[in-house]
């Protein structure tokens, strides 16, 4: 879920409206990467949760900056209220959701004060997610979801824009199910493997500055998501979405309805950042944060999501092989004439229809925009041996 920024969108600190907007999103974005290393597609991830209203999970390790990189990304919102805490087994409702007025007790009212917790956040950061409590849980999930917060017998409006959970472990315990669900975007995120990265990691050369913190102003993000509600979603890229979730079902991996609706949400907001204004395939091969539990279904949702978006090549190169495998039959040395004319007559129907099935796969992937050189080159060898059986054996 990389996108390249340009070099145009890393001013605009005086620009209002969406051109501003974007122009800061953009400085927001290079500070990001620029200062983590190996971590672009997660930034990206990160900015697209952001922009589609939708929160962010890290998954991994210890030590992989996880916390850095949402620390960053709640620093670089300006005007905002930003809200962080470490969770353990202990933790309690008013380390994150305030402690109880006792004035409004003595009054007779159960309520917490709420200014500086979870509940006035804009943005915010809670490591250690899953070993949130029952009797933090359901207010967490009510915050998450419909962003309101029960506060005595009124629930009060939540501003949260993006909340970012980390964790070094994925939940075993059914009750934390639906916590986990709550997160659209999800990436487990790995040490550095390139040996560049890891020395300029080792040296300090992609230490960031603070030139980031605050790029991005709260109007800045009601513009964009704005912005994101108008990206175009053609016909083609819900059908690919159809199909990758046929490709899943078949390979046992069960996302919901409401799962594929954030994912839309979160490939428009992809298209947003790279500059589009609409969906394409490049936006639909982001979506693989968005579409595993496990991070062992990681390596099944981009086979998936590779072999869709290729078109329709492999099944192309399956008519290939049924078409040799026709012509092997047809050239065998057969007993006697007339078992040979039955077999090129029975071999010129199956051909006939492969070149006919051939075809259809050709249009299908012009009409989808999908890549058809493949498909092409399959129909053109299945004609050449039609003609070729048609010289051999008429």
């Amino acid at each position: 879920m990389s996108v390249e920024a340009t070099s145009g969108e890393l001013g605009g600190d005086g620009v209002s409206g969406l051109e501003g907007a974007r122009a800061r999103l953009g400085r927001l974005r290079a500070w990001l990467a620029g200062g983590l290393v190996e971590r672009d597609e997660v930034v990206d991830g990160a900015l697209c949760a952001l922009l589609a209203g939708q929160h962010v999970l890290l998954l991994g390790p210890p030590g992989t900056a996880k916390s850095l990189l949402a620390r960053r990304l709640c620093q670089g919102l300006a005007g905002g209220n930003f809200f962080t805490r470490l969770l353990t087994r202990f933790s309690t409702p008013e380390e994150v959701f305030g402690p109880l007025d006792l004035r409004g007790l003595e009054e007779g009212r159960y309520e917490r004060l709420v200014a500086g917790y979870l509940p006035t956040a804009h943005v915010a950061f809670l490591d250690e997610i899953f070993k949130a409590n029952s009797a933090v849980l359901n207010s967490l999930l009510s915050v998450l979801n419909e962003r309101t917060f029960h506060n005595g017998v009124a629930p009060m409006s939540v501003p949260l824009v993006c909340l970012v959970g980390a964790s070094n472990e994925v939940p075993e315990e059914p009750g934390l199910a639906a916590l986990h669900d709550r997160f659209a975007v999800r990436f487990w995120v790995e040490p550095i493997a390139a040996r560049e990265g890891f020395l300029a990691m080792l040296r300090g050369e992609r230490e960031a500055g603070t030139e980031g913190e605050g790029a991005l102003r709260l109007e800045d993000v009601a513009t964009l998501r704005a912005a994101v509600a108008r990206v175009e979603a053609p016909e083609e890229v819900l059908d690919a979405l159809y199909r990758v979730r046929a490709g899943l079902d078949k390979r046992g991996v069960a996302v919901s309805d409401r799962r594929y609706r954030q994912a839309l949400d979160v490939a428009r907001a992809h298209a947003l950042l790279r500059g589009a204004g609409a969906v394409d395939d490049e936006d639909v091969a982001a979506l693989g944060a968005c579409l595993w539990s496990d991070p062992e279904e990681r390596a099944t949702v981009e086979e998936v999501l590779t072999a869709v978006l290729a078109g329709y090549d492999d099944e192309a190169r399956a008519l290939v092989s049924r078409g040799r495998e026709v012509m092997a039959f047809a050239r065998r040395a057969w007993e006697s004439a007339e078992e040979e004319a039955r077999a090129v007559i029975e071999a010129h129907a199956k051909l006939s229809r492969l070149v006919g099935e051939s075809e259809r796969l050709l249009r299908l992937a012009t009409q989808q925009k999908r890549r058809t050189e493949v498909v092409r080159a399959s129909r053109d060898e299945l004609a050449a041996l039609l003609e070729e059986l048609m010289a051999e054996g008429f």
